[in-house]
């Protein structure tokens, strides 16, 4: 009877460094774009949701308390002027935006100047500064409100009366004339990195929404800030970015 052979089993030290090397570079290679695409479906659902929620403020000003963005008078007041703070304006005192949210937010944290705002740096405080190609170079001119959530909704200490008159398109041109001191902000994700305002991939970033832009789910693009503007009851992308993440489901 031949005698039968016994086969060794098991891989070889060279086996098993070539199988590591090639999960390490396929792991190189998709990792940065899962962590992409994680961030960009976060950015997207907080952006919704927080643009929901300052709708919904409008709304219920203007039904409690008969005025809502085109109806403020007044400005927030920082500490600086006179001791008091938009944190303590009432609705049914003071018709501006401060009051507007003081009486229809929940959990809601009044910052005052957006330059209060500091952010974690290795263990240190650094300034919160944001990139952007539509909005001021920096965040000064801004008051912001820190939402329960850790979302940041920044706008104008300028906005009063948002109007948009009933039958006039949200034109860049209207917009930019009449809407300027409107314009505000929502970074979705609080203080944290990477603060860039969301950019159109194809077709250039601007005020003029109704222009085509795609948005691509990359790190570079679909980013943390989204600028906005209030009028009325109503609070809508003021970008043409801002606007294709709002109307695309991916």
């Amino acid at each position: 009877m031949a005698e039968i052979s016994e086969r060794k089993l098991g891989f070889t030290l060279a086996e098993v460094l070539i199988t590591l090397g090639i999960i390490g570079v396929v792991a190189a290679m998709t990792i940065p774009t899962l962590i992409a695409n994680t961030n960009g479906a976060k950015f997207r659902s907080q952006f919704k949701k927080t643009l929901s929620t300052l709708n919904q403020a409008g709304l219920m000003a203007q039904a409690q308390y008969d005025f809502d963005y085109a109806g403020t008078t007044a400005s927030c007041i920082d500490a600086s002027v006179d001791g008091t703070t938009g944190a303590q304006q009432k609705p049914d005192s003071v018709m501006s935006i401060c009051s507007l949210f003081n009486g229809t937010l929940t959990g809601q944290t009044y910052v005052g100047s957006v330059n209060n705002l500091k952010r974690n740096n290795n263990g240190a405080e650094a300034d919160y500064t944001i990139t952007s190609v539509t909005l001021p170079a920096t965040a000064t001119g801004f008051y912001a409100y820190t939402l329960a959530d850790g979302a940041i909704v920044a706008f104008s200490r300028a906005a009063i009366g948002c109007k948009l008159p009933v039958g006039q398109p949200l034109t860049d041109t209207y917009m930019e004339a009449n809407l300027a001191s409107c314009i505000g902000y929502i970074d979705v994700n609080g203080v944290t990195l990477p603060n860039k305002e969301v950019t159109c991939s194809s077709g250039d970033t601007s005020h003029a929404v109704q222009t085509p832009c795609v948005v691509k789910n990359d790190a570079t693009h679909m980013t943390d800030i989204f600028p906005i503007v209030f009028h009325d009851a109503t609070v809508e992308p003021a970008t043409n970015a801002a606007k294709y993440v709002l109307s695309s489901a991916k």
